[in-house]
């Protein structure tokens, strides 16, 4: 999936070193906001809100995961697949590439 964005708000986004830091460490697999306050030496209130952050733009996604004996806590996977900038006569054009969620594919074809 690709997508054009508005440059200020990649910017800003991206801008974030956690934010940055969240997208790299959930790239290969899922992580809780607990592990993600681990790996970056912050509250998990302040991960929560890089997350919300990410997830208004589809950049993570939330999933259910459930352990060896049926506890379920939430964990997030970067969506995010590749982002380019180039530069234009008025400024920069932002393109954003997604992962697709095979899950879902499923799910629209059923």
């Amino acid at each position: 999936m690709t997508s054009e964005w508005d440059p200020e708000t990649v910017f800003e986004m991206l801008g974030s070193e956690e934010v940055r830091k969240i997208l790299a460490l959930t790239n290969t697999e899922p992580k809780s906001a607990g592990e993600l306050a681990d790996h970056l030496s912050v509250s998990q209130p302040t991960v929560y809100r890089r997350l919300n952050v990410c997830q208004e733009h589809n950049l993570v996604r939330e999933e259910t995961e459930i352990d060896a004996e049926g506890n379920h806590r939430k964990v997030y996977q970067a969506s995010l697949e590749r982002v380019t900038f180039e530069l234009i006569e008025t400024g920069f054009e932002v393109n954003i590439e997604l992962r697709h969620d095979p899950l879902e594919d499923e799910a629209f074809t059923q």
